[in-house]
């Protein structure tokens, strides 16, 4: 997976304003600081990889950007638009995915139905949008009427990825989506991601901890260690991990 041919799927990083910019970010849990002071910036159509030991921050950074853990201090803006105020349910409806580590899948509903509530905010018709993304997800097909909790947890990971897509959104923010899943599921993860950033110049700012994975996907990495971006890596470092634990102490 990810060898050294590998090409990322997302576009060179762009000059001029990115399509998420995020500066001096602060936030927590309670009395207890967890970020402190993060900034980056995304450009449209770029896959950006987020490496960091546990603890470090790096799930309520994409909390803290989707709104579900209100920032302390600094700002966020999506496409120029300021959206550090705004809720959820509104950075949603402005173009922001979220697929959260734990997958959070309905597992009582079935596939077809979980996939009907990823569509809520599409701008074509339910149908239409499911019958598209179905043929992105080929696997999920046979799958439609089994409830998602019956699900293997690479499908699940699966699912909860083509739910997010059903949206339309502009730029996903993907938390830890190899954990627990099996290695046939993550090079069909690698494939079906990269193939929809070449094909819909989606944008990914992406979590994760397994470096094949996100060196074969991002453009570039960056390492948050104790709460801020402390620096950024070419891809190729990301997979060497003799590098890694070299230069950045991160393997």
């Amino acid at each position: 997976m990810g060898g050294p041919q590998s090409r990322p799927p997302g576009g060179e990083p762009r000059t001029g304003e990115p399509l998420l910019a995020v500066a001096g970010l602060h936030a927590g849990y309670g009395r207890i600081p967890i970020l402190g002071g993060v900034s980056l910036g995304v450009g449209a159509g770029e896959f950006v990889g987020i490496l960091g030991h546990n603890g470090m921050g790096k799930t309520t950074l994409l909390r803290t950007l989707m709104g579900y853990l209100p920032a302390t201090a600094g700002t966020v803006a999506l496409a120029g638009r300021p959206i550090t105020a705004l809720s959820p349910t509104a950075r949603a409806r402005a173009g922001m995915g979220y697929v959260p580590q734990g997958r959070e899948i309905f597992p009582a509903l079935s596939v077809r139905e979980n996939l009907r509530m990823g569509c809520l905010l599409a701008r074509a018709g339910e149908e239409a949008t499911i019958a598209e993304i179905l043929e992105t997800f080929p696997r999920l097909k046979a799958y439609l009427d089994r409830p998602g909790g019956a699900l293997s947890g690479g499908e699940q990971q699966l699912l909860a990825l083509a739910r997010c897509l059903c949206g339309g959104p502009r730029i996903v923010l993907l938390d830890e989506p190899t954990e627990g899943i099996q290695p046939s599921i993550i090079e069909e993860l690698v494939e079906t991601l990269g193939a929809i950033g070449r094909a819909r110049g989606l944008t990914v700012l992406l979590v994760e901890q397994n470096l094949g994975f996100i060196s074969a996907l991002s453009n570039r990495v960056l390492i948050l260690q104790k709460g801020v971006i402390t620096r950024e890596v070419p891809p190729d470092v990301a997979r060497d991990r003799q590098m890694m634990d070299e230069f950045v102490g991160m393997a």
